[in-house]
């Protein structure tokens, strides 16, 4: 994180934008990219294997390395293969050698050799390996990470996706809108307090309130005692004070009064502001109102996925009329908006129970459950370590774009896959009977071990080729 100082990093390394990136006091910093300009002051949060780095490499490896469906049912099929094979090349023997001519058993030998050598479990054994390795390289370079092979192969499925609000349609870098004190309160004071609390909060929004109050010169308490209310808002003691900061949600679960601040509150939303509640001592002292701009991604983004054939769904912890706002800017009719963490997690389950294949897409703490219950959980590459850990799909760059390239990759993917069985099973499929000796009593032909062992090394090499071709396929 960036202490002191000014300047341009180059982040196409990760990020794929060739423009270097404007860094200042607070803002993050990624290892392996290039200060372009300027001096800074920063301080190592993470090394080693805790990298974004080191955390990418991991993924993409662990993804190469994990079974997709497609391929456990390969796997089983060529297990019978290999007790099949065995069986043609004994009956090969045996049949040539007591029914075919002299000299029978040098040719049922030589022909049960052949069989041996043609027939390719291998091939088999590579068709869908080999189109999950490139297709996760693939993705890496286009800033999209898949977790494990059964991701690439679910994405294609899915019909529905649900999306986080803050950090995902926008920016997740809100901006301070503006604060309201109760009577009796002032501004400062309510400001104060709320950026007191949310010192130990790990939300962008909590991080705004903080940073405008230390631009103001208010002067911080740590708080004595801290906890999140998943989804709702966080509480504390600062100053031997019992504050709550978030929804109404929260004012509710904790009996304040707030509905005389709601005409404001009210106002502010329909700004496309997010308003959290203050009260103090279990009474309602205000209303802090931070924006957050909508990402100038998102709605071409949102565009590609509709043509592609979702519905998407918003699904977001801020009150109905600022989440209603921003899914009119954005075209999203179905908009549900004061939900905690188990709301998103049962929004998830009713629709699978409908039929539907969902995929959740977040980026904060409060979205993990859903993550881990979705068809697909997709997380930002922007947000928290527990909504990464959740997800089987990380996007790097926090770009909804992403989504849409992914699909079309997990298309591309699987009709490689397909067709690298395909090819494996009709191989074989005509190869093992040649070699038996099949033509032999209609055209007087039959196969050298020399030419079953070409052929056999050629289809583990049409494999791989076919496969290869997917770093050609347009995401």
């Amino acid at each position: 994180v960036v202490l002191a100082g000014d300047s341009a990093v180059d982040e196409s390394m990760l990020t794929g934008e060739p423009m270097p990136v404007s860094k200042t006091a607070g803002d993050k910093l990624i290892g392996a990219t290039l200060n372009s300009s300027g001096a800074l002051v920063m301080r190592a949060e993470k090394i080693g294997a805790q990298t974004v780095l080191a955390q990418i490499v991991q993924m993409v490896a662990l993804a190469q390395r994990s079974r997709a469906p497609m391929q456990r049912m390969a796997d089983v099929v060529a297990g019978y293969f290999v007790v099949g094979v065995v069986a043609v090349a004994l009956l090969t023997f045996f049949g040539w050698g007591l029914f075919g001519p002299q000299p029978s058993w040098a040719y049922g030998l030589i022909n049960a050799v052949a069989v041996l050598i043609i027939a390719c479990p291998c091939a088999l054994g590579l068709a869908t390996p080999m189109s999950v390795m490139v297709a996760t390289g693939k993705a890496a370079t286009h800033g999209v990470l898949f977790r494990d092979a059964a991701a690439i192969e679910n994405l294609r499925k899915v019909d529905t996706l649900i999306v986080d609000k803050t950090g995902t349609l926008t920016e997740g870098k809100p901006a301070f809108h503006g604060v309201v004190a109760a009577a009796g309160r002032s501004e400062d004071e309510v400001l104060r307090l709320a950026a007191s609390l949310d010192q130990g909060a790990e939300h962008p929004l909590a991080q705004t309130i903080v940073a405008e109050a230390r631009r103001q010169q208010l002067k911080l308490s740590t708080p004595e005692k801290f906890e999140s209310a998943s989804g709702i808002g966080v509480r504390g003691v600062v100053e031997g004070l019992t504050i709550a900061l978030g929804n109404t949600a929260l004012m509710e679960e904790d009996g304040v009064a707030w509905h005389a601040l709601e005409p404001q509150a009210e106002a502010l939303r329909l700004e496309g502001a997010s308003v959290m509640f203050l009260a103090v001592a279990g009474r309602a002292a205000g209303l802090v109102a931070v924006s957050d701009p909508i990402k100038r991604s998102t709605p071409e983004a949102l565009n590609l996925l509709r043509a592609g054939g979702l519905t998407i769904i918003m699904a977001t912890g801020d009150g109905l009329t600022t989440a209603r706002a921003v899914g009119r800017q954005l075209g999203i009719d179905e908009v549900y908006g004061e939900v905690k963490p188990q709301d998103k997690n049962d929004l998830v389950a009713r629709l699978q129970a409908e039929g539907r294949v969902v995929a959740m897409a977040g980026d904060g703490f409060n979205d993990a459950p859903a993550l881990a219950r979705a068809d697909v959980g997709i997380a930002m590459g922007t947000g928290t370590d527990v909504a990464m850990n959740s997800a089987q799909l990380t996007l790097v760059k926090g770009d909804l774009r992403g989504i849409a390239a992914a699909r079309r990759l997990s298309l591309a993917a699987v009709r490689n896959m397909r067709q690298n069985l395909a090819f494996a099973f009709l191989y074989n499929a005509l190869g093992v009977p040649i070699a038996a000796g099949v033509l032999y009593p209609f055209f007087g032909l039959l196969l050298s071990p020399l030419i079953a062992a070409l052929a056999m090394s050629f289809s583990s090499a049409s494999v791989v080729t076919n496969a290869l071709r997917l770093r050609r396929a347009k995401v």
